[in-house]
């Protein structure tokens, strides 16, 4: 039986990326063993030449001389590659260095936007290197190296591959950290033989922060959330721990159990630290009046931010300031959150990308529903027959992809499907109480926002999801025209306009429009001229002749020749008769003009 290509290919895209998760959490592994530096960086280098499948990797460090040395290669041909050592103002790795954020290029020999080093452009023609990229190692806001990634033809870089390589990177960072830090405290142990205790302390303290270190990978690879991370830390740090968005808003709050009564920092200094962290890159550290610590470090994927983890203890006066090696603590954590947020943000673009397909589908099928359409939406446990309600979003301040995420969250919680369909969010879902639904709807985007926003229902008969797309998304475009920009609302609530906004009814809206205006239409495309539009202004100005003619940037006297032009064509005084069916014409002519022109 042939099996389903999107299935395939979201099975690979899925094994790919439990690939390359799996790979991350070894290299994070590798790092709680203290173990030497080159077998660090040399592990790392292999696990990144075997999953970013370049020609070759290598990773080079800035020595004690300020030339950038190759440390750890992986795929190179020239024994001499490791020997080589440039100065650090160019090459590519000069500009990673300087600019501290990822570079590439596609054929190294033949651009001219970097520096050129002989010596270096000697081993490139060796190595048969033409496509690199860079991504910088950085320590404590410190640029100290470079991992790059080439191969030996022309090619560009993609987002995920330079996203995949900073990760690497970050994770050399800390074993480069790690490993000096190793080498201090063993220095020290050597040379202080007086000091033996306090550094066995010192020991101590390593050792709990590897501790902490391997539980926190543990969490990773058994398939934990930030939810248990976030927990593991309070536990193993004490205090209360949150875990916030990019926005600022608290996703996770966890405390351990001495701090159920732990004082909630203030707004503001929240705020300040948060600011602060994300500047410098480092953890920063808060003690208010009243003896409360705040500890905060950004949660960063490469250039991306994804957030901040916020610690807080209110025992400084028993235990002091949060030491280094807790601060540190905190700012591997972030590392260990950053892949989980990235985890979990693909698996909901996945998830989304998937709804939106079948939404597709069943909008562009309908009316009606075919058994392979029923098979993929029942493997989703949606049962198509019941996606009896389509809701279509509109806001002026966000796109119809944000409103289409933000959509995404409602559907999954009611069995439903949301996408974008012909550049507007919708969703079809199940529904026992039309406009309740509608109204639920809109204040959830409504609170989501922070901005006004229009959501439109309409009931969905027979399998005809297009149809009541098409109604949902036409009275919606005649709501926002009427004044109407902030509510949510089935379209039956707007019967009125139906004729402009119901394809079906529109020989009604032609026959109405011909019998209240159609001479005025007739005579203007004869002549050219506007007696609509002039007669549409003089009743958007409440019958004011001095306002309409400032409203049309004409004389009074040529606004009342128009006028008296417009009584001679519709052969009636209208200006001093019943005048409603004129104005309804001139209204709905009006509508029918926005609700037909494309978003």
């Amino acid at each position: 039986m042939v099996g389903d290509p999107e299935s395939g290919t979201e099975s690979y895209s899925l094994v790919r990326r439990q690939r390359e998760l799996a790979s991350l959490y070894a290299t994070a592994k590798s790092l709680t063993a203290l173990r030497e530096l080159d077998e660090v960086l040399q592990s790392i280098v292999h696990h990144a030449h075997d999953l970013i499948s370049t020609d070759f990797t290598y990773l080079s460090l800035v020595g004690a001389d300020g030339r950038l040395s190759a440390k750890a290669s992986e795929g190179t041909i020239s024994a001499s590659f490791l020997a080589a050592c440039i100065p650090v103002g160019v090459g590519l790795g000069g500009k990673v260095l300087a600019s501290r954020s990822p570079h590439w290029v596609r054929n190294y020999a033949a651009t001219t936007h970097i520096d050129h080093d002989p010596n270096f452009d000697r081993l490139v023609d060796t190595e048969k290197l033409v496509a690199l990229l860079g991504v910088p190692l950085v320590i404590r806001g410190e640029a100290v190296g470079a991992l790059f990634a080439g191969d030996r033809s022309e090619r560009s870089f993609q987002a995920d591959e330079i996203a995949l390589l900073s990760a690497f990177a970050d994770h050399a960072a800390v074993a480069l950290d790690n490993a000096r830090l190793y080498e201090a405290s063993r220095t020290a142990l050597h040379e202080l033989q007086g000091a033996y205790r306090k550094i066995e302390e010192h020991m101590a303290v390593v050792q709990r922060a590897q501790a902490i270190h391997e539980s926190l990978t543990g969490v990773v690879l058994a398939g934990g959330t930030p939810d248990d991370v976030a927990q593991l830390l309070a536990d193993q740090l004490g205090g209360s721990v949150t875990l916030l968005d990019r926005t600022g808003a608290p996703l996770v709050v966890r405390r351990d159990m001495t701090a159920r009564q732990c004082r909630t920092p203030s707004e503001n200094d929240l705020a300040d630290a948060v600011k602060d962290a994300r500047r410098s890159g480092r953890c920063t550290t808060l003690v208010d009046a009243a003896g409360t610590a705040l500890s905060v470090a950004s949660v960063q994927a490469g250039d991306n931010y994804l957030g901040a983890l916020a610690w807080s203890r209110d025992d400084v006066a028993d235990r002091g300031a949060p030491d280094d090696t807790d601060l540190r603590t905190l700012e591997r954590a972030t590392h260990i959150l950053g892949l989980l947020i990235l985890k979990e943000r693909a698996v909901a673009e996945a998830s989304e990308r998937l709804s939106g397909e079948l939404l597709t589908e069943l909008m562009v099928g309908s009316p009606g529903i075919s058994p392979a359409q029923q098979a993929r939406t029942r493997a989703r446990n949606i049962d198509a027959d019941r996606l009896d309600l389509v809701l279509v979003a509109d806001s002026p301040t966000s796109s119809s992809t944000d409103l289409a995420r933000h959509l995404h969250d409602i559907a999954r919680e009611c069995s439903g499907l949301a996408g974008e369909h012909l550049g507007r969010a919708t969703m079809l879902l199940h529904s026992d109480d039309d406009d309740r639904t509608v109204e639920k709807a809109h204040h959830r985007l409504r609170r989501t926002l922070g901005d006004p926003v229009v959501v439109v229902g309409e009931r969905v008969v027979n399998h005809d999801w297009s149809r009541a797309f098409c109604l949902a998304s036409r009275c919606g475009t005649v709501m926002r025209a009427i004044g109407h920009t902030d509510l949510g609302a089935m379209t039956g609530r707007y019967a009125l306009y139906a004729m402009v906004f119901d394809t079906e009814r529109v020989r009604e809206l032609d026959r109405f429009i011909t019998d209240s205006i159609g001479p005025l239409l007739a005579y203007d495309r004869r002549r050219g001229t506007d007696l609509v539009g002039t007669l549409s202004a003089y009743y958007a100005h409440h019958s004011n002749v001095a306002a309409t003619a400032r409203a049309l940037y004409v004389h009074v006297n040529t606004l009342l020749k128009r006028l008296d032009r417009a009584s001679t064509v519709l052969g009636l005084n209208w200006r001093h008769e019943h005048d409603l069916e004129l104005q309804l014409g001139l209204r709905l002519h009006q509508l029918r003009a926005v609700a037909t022109t494309p978003s």
